[in-house]
């Protein structure tokens, strides 16, 4: 697959659960601990962008290259995908970067990832079962963990599919939206049913974005599994 700038990634395409494990193999992505990062695309403002992009310059990928990890969003060129691919182009980094993608909607593809993988749908949010799915299958035995970062209605999903996977996730407090509305809901504050029953899973770890780390540290005592469970 031919992206922007001239920059190929490899690409397979699945239409059921059955073909995950196959797909893995055939882009050889997996046996790797998974960093699975969800979260706002489009709807995040300037200053979002801003406040969030030191986690992902200076943390994330720095971490997903320590550990050896594969790193797993939804691949299109906005938002927090759009930052993780810089992040890692930048870089100079060489973990894959696995964007999962709705095959019809596969028209703006971040051009830093070097693996895609193309799931049925027509919508936006038709990816998030399989996001957690193939990052299940990435990991295997190996650790994996979740970062929230901003968000609308389809990030709720996406921590829902993670926590359903027993996959911990990290919620950046202050970074927005759904982010902020699920880390009051841990702090024990008003809520609506839904962020509180995902508060209530006790896997949910919230953590202030501007200090990058703390970010770091917890991020480490998740995959190393030190964090109290």
């Amino acid at each position: 697959m031919e992206l922007d700038g001239g920059r190929r990634a490899q690409a397979v395409r699945v239409e059921a659960g059955d073909e995950l494990a196959p797909a893995v193999q055939e882009l050889e992505v997996g046996g790797r601990p998974a960093l699975v990062v969800v979260g706002g695309a489009n709807g995040m403002s300037r200053g979002d962008l801003r406040r969030v992009d030191p986690v992902f310059r200076d943390v994330l990928a720095p971490v997903a290259e320590r550990l050896g990890a594969t790193v797993i969003d939804g691949g299109t060129d906005t938002g927090v995908m759009q930052l993780m691919g810089t992040a890692r182009g930048e870089g100079g980094w060489r973990f894959p970067l696995v964007g999962v993608v709705v095959d019809e909607l596969a028209d703006a593809l971040e051009p830093n990832h070097t693996h895609f993988v193309l799931v049925p749908g027509s919508e936006w949010g038709e990816e998030a079962p399989w996001l957690a799915s193939v990052a299940t299958v990435v990991a295997g035995a190996d650790a994996s963990v979740t970062v929230l970062v901003n968000g609308g209605e389809i990030a709720f999903a996406d921590v829902r599919h993670s926590l359903r996977a027993g996959r911990h996730v990290v919620v950046l407090d202050g970074s927005g939206r759904t982010a902020d509305v699920l880390a009051a809901a841990v702090r024990g504050e008003r809520a609506d049913a839904s962020a509180a029953s995902l508060a209530a899973s006790g896997i949910l770890h919230v953590v202030d974005p501007d200090d990058t780390q703390k970010v770091a540290s917890l991020l480490d005592s998740l995959f190393d599994g030190t964090e109290a469970r």
